[in-house]
């Protein structure tokens, strides 16, 4: 079901995508204010077809857009205040879509440039002016450059690239004063039109990333089978990761192997501190099968979550005393967004779930979403 708005698309088109101007961007803003606000989320699907959909849904399970593409998204990358979200083929993927965040429809289809894929995840610059994405240099395959694509003219056009200074980047977020990135580099070295690993070695590490390109820091864990694919950043700069665990026979655990320090899914950054594992039971590490996906922070409740769709849990501890708020049994979940009083959470096979403060404990309201098809990143925009 399309939302109505308060213009017509034409003038959205017009006014609000051709940010190549300032004086457009400037136009837009108030135009979008008048709109009434509602929230979407946004996540990629796939249905038991194997077709895969750019999707947007009300939190009261209304659906806004479910728009078919060729390619399977990853993550989805809304742009700050104007209705238009990109997202971003998961790798090897070459396409990255832009919709009208309000019906979806594709505005625009970026194609990946020569010898280069997308890595699934993408940024807009606060401004809006600019996507970002990460990309796989197969000249050299896995060395890690961030695409940089101004928004202008209802089009992405390519602009200028930099180094993210690491092997096969994955997620990455902005530092809270957007003066740079904090990438995950996974480490896996892959070729062009593969998801298969060219080696056992993982080369992953957590860099810090002027918006110029120039390397601030260089984080690595001291496990050779960790992979530093996913990253959040709190307000006050504490960086977070996820980690997957990379095994010679694909992405099972290999018999007798120990993880250093007996391993850890997470590891926090704190201001001025180097990568530090973050404390979990051995029962959590166990029971999450070495595998976590989606991780994302709670600025307001200090909350960190975290899904592990092989382990089917989803995850919850306070940041700052590592104090686990909730362990609990969700197959296959996926995606994590957090909202004004805790986090929904989707499910590659089952129901969708709002985790919420609730006196001092996270209390679980299964969604009226549909069950189900959601791919491992949610997130969320107003129109």
């Amino acid at each position: 079901m399309a939302i109505e708005v308060s213009y017509s698309r034409r003038q959205f088109l017009q006014q609000t995508l051709q940010l190549g101007a300032a004086a457009a961007v400037m136009t837009a803003v108030p135009m979008y204010a008048l709109a009434e606000r509602s929230s979407c989320l946004l996540s990629a699907r796939s249905d038991a077809a194997g077709q895969h959909f750019c999707a947007g849904y009300t939190e009261n399970g209304t659906q806004v857009f479910q728009t078919p593409v060729p390619q399977r998204c990853h993550d989805i990358a809304p742009h700050p205040f104007l209705p238009c979200v990109a997202f971003v083929a998961r790798r090897p993927g070459t396409q990255v879509y832009l919709l009208d965040s309000r019906d979806g429809r594709i505005v625009h289809t970026l194609n990946a440039r020569a010898q280069r894929h997308f890595y699934g995840h993408g940024l807009f610059a606060k401004d809006g002016s600019r996507l970002y994405l990460v990309e796989n240099d197969t000249r050299q395959a896995g060395r890690g450059v961030v695409g940089v694509y101004r928004l202008q003219q209802e089009q992405l056009v390519f602009e200028r690239e930099f180094a993210t200074h690491g092997i096969e980047p994955h997620q990455f977020a902005w530092l809270p004063d957007h003066s740079g990135f904090a990438i995950a580099n996974g480490g896996v070295r892959t070729e062009a039109n593969s998801r298969e690993a060219m080696s056992d070695v993982v080369e992953s590490s957590l860099t810090v990333v002027n918006i110029d390109g120039s390397l601030r820091s260089r984080d690595t864990l001291t496990d050779p089978r960790a992979s530093i694919r996913h990253v959040a950043v709190a307000q006050d700069g504490t960086l977070v990761t996820g980690q997957q665990y990379i095994f010679a026979q694909g992405n099972t655990l290999d018999d007798g192997y120990e993880p250093a320090h007996g391993g850890s899914l997470i590891a926090v950054k704190r201001p001025q501190q180097t990568l530090q594992l973050f404390p979990l039971a051995a029962a959590q590490m166990d029971g999450v099968n070495y595998y976590s996906a989606s991780i994302t922070v709670h600025n307001g409740l200090r909350w960190l979550a975290a899904s592990a769709p092989r382990g089917n849990r989803l995850q919850i501890w306070h940041l700052d005393s590592a104090v686990n708020l909730l362990d609990y049994t969700l197959p296959d979940c996926a995606g994590i967004v957090a909202v004004d009083d805790g986090f929904i959470a989707t499910s590659g096979q089952q129901s969708c779930f709002h985790a919420r403060s609730a006196d001092n404990t996270v209390a679980m309201q299964r969604l009226a979403l549909p069950a189900g098809g959601w791919d491992n990143h949610l997130s969320i925009t107003y129109f």
